[in-house]
């Protein structure tokens, strides 16, 4: 378990050395007003406490990613800490601390209109499309998978997944008008407290009872010989860095009241996320003696919702690991709500519609709740797999608007453009290898993949590095 146990060592100490530099880079500054004060409407601007916004924000962003996401990567073995770990703290943090406070600055517009700032017209057109389009599947998946998870637990008595299906979906629909104080601001400490529980209560179990991961190596450990690149760091991706975050992002901006703040709502909540992955995948190869006893749970246990709910009954019991299961409902739920709520306010800043009449919000909300819910009838295993790269190429995309901010204030761009670069040839790669991409083999992929993403750097250095500073 000393993996585990250092990873966990490693994301604390990222949090307060690499976070506070990633503070200092931006230039936190407490004197500017904030969105929330100066555009208080009482439904989507709306000042708050930043535990409170820390904790929503972190339900926002801890979909099943890093939970489903992380047991799926458990079958690459230990080499799963290390993207975890270093990814959560060089670019997962990176990101979501940019995506946050960009938006702040720019009165907590949708990160499509950030983009565009920073990037261009026309990067800020597909970026309309592109994120509202990711936020839908992520919706459909965080609909479908806590449903799946409480049919599992026959919660109330109720094992039927239709019946779950529709009551997740009445709740999205009111999370989604409602302002953001009315349900999500109240609920929230609930199923935070569910997050907890689960969290603590796995990894308390693993260390205490001895359990063991196997011995680190970088060696390929999956059973089905899929490449660690750029599999791994698609398949481990809300735990490590997630394009999905910064959509989740500017609704937090709305509601700061100090910048310097945001180290610790946008990239400690990355790194919180980051600790339940790594739990997560801790309790994946552990829990089954290795990964060819969790690649057997994976294919004859009921896949990633069967195993979860094993592993939460085999380490607390049969009370204790209901409790846990809620926490693992609790995440994809709080993360499904906001996605449809962050793309109706995508949709209404891309389209100046204002969203304080109640009208307003509708028009968009039934629509889009609409989509969601015909998805549902295609295969979730289908949707996850298009969601995983869309959601990396979303990360690379801000990662290089963060990174063009940095050279129009005249600030070196560096803490942003070497994650993006690595994103670029994580994206490139997974699709041109994936087998719902263009199914290459890794001779053609790798060097391609190596190849777009220095071409994207040099892009940025001679085209963006060279336009005149601005003042943001």
């Amino acid at each position: 378990m000393i993996q585990f146990i250092l990873g966990i060592i490693i994301l604390i100490a990222g949090y307060f050395l690499y976070g506070k530099v990633v503070d200092k880079h931006f230039g936190a500054d407490d004197s500017r007003e904030t969105p929330s004060t100066r555009l208080k409407d009482g439904v989507d601007f709306m000042p708050m406490s930043w535990p409170r916004i820390f904790l929503i924000q972190l339900l926002n962003i801890a979909g099943l990613g890093p939970i489903f996401g992380a047991i799926q990567g458990a079958l690459f073995g230990p080499a799963a800490f290390l993207w975890i770990a270093f990814g959560c703290i060089f670019a997962g943090g990176v990101h979501d601390y940019f995506s946050g406070m960009l938006s702040l600055r720019h009165d907590g517009q949708s990160i499509s209109e950030i983009v565009g700032i920073y990037l261009g017209e026309g990067a800020r057109k597909v970026m309309r499309v592109f994120s509202v389009i990711l936020l839908i599947l992520v919706g459909t998946v965080f609909m479908t998978g806590p449903a799946n998870l409480l049919t599992n637990l026959k919660l109330f008595g109720l094992g039927s997944f239709n019946i779950w299906l529709i009551i997740v979906l009445v709740y999205y629909f009111l999370a989604t008008i409602l302002p953001i104080d009315k349900l999500i601001g109240k609920l929230y400490s609930i199923f935070g407290l569910s997050l907890l529980v689960m969290a603590f209560g796995i990894g308390g179990k693993l260390v205490i009872d001895g359990y063991q991961v196997p011995a680190f190596t970088l060696t390929n450990l999956h059973p089905a010989g899929l490449p660690i690149w750029a599999i791994l760091f698609t398949t481990i991706a809300c735990g490590a860095i997630s394009g999905f975050h910064a959509t989740q992002s500017p609704m937090m901006a709305r509601c700061m009241t100090k910048e310097s703040y945001g180290r610790r709502i946008f990239y400690g909540s990355m790194i919180a996320e980051g600790i339940i992955a790594m739990i997560w995948a801790a309790a994946g190869m552990a829990f089954f003696n290795g990964i060819p006893g969790l690649q057997d749970a994976l294919t004859n246990g009921g896949g990633a919702a069967g195993v979860v709910n094993t592993i939460s009954k085999g380490l607390l019991g049969s009370i204790g690991g209901v409790l846990a299961m809620l926490g693992v409902v609790a995440c994809p739920i709080t993360s499904g709500d906001t996605a449809f709520r962050s793309a109706r306010l995508t949709i209404a800043d891309a389209i100046k519609y204002e969203q304080g009449p109640i009208k307003n919000r509708l028009i968009l909300a039934i629509p889009l709740l609409g989509v969601g819910f015909g998805l549902t009838r295609i295969d979730f295993n289908i949707i996850w797999r298009y969601f995983a790269w869309s959601n990396q190429t979303l990360a690379m995309i801000v990662l290089w608007a963060a990174a063009a901010y940095l050279v129009k204030n005249g600030k070196s761009h560096w803490i942003t453009s070497i994650p993006a670069t690595f994103m670029s040839a994580v994206s490139a790669t997974y699709i041109l290898q994936a087998p719902e991409g263009f199914k290459l083999s890794t001779t053609i992929s790798y060097p391609v993949g190596a190849a777009v993403a220095i071409g994207a750097l040099v892009y940025f250095i001679f085209k963006v590095n060279g336009k005149k500073t601005i003042n943001a």
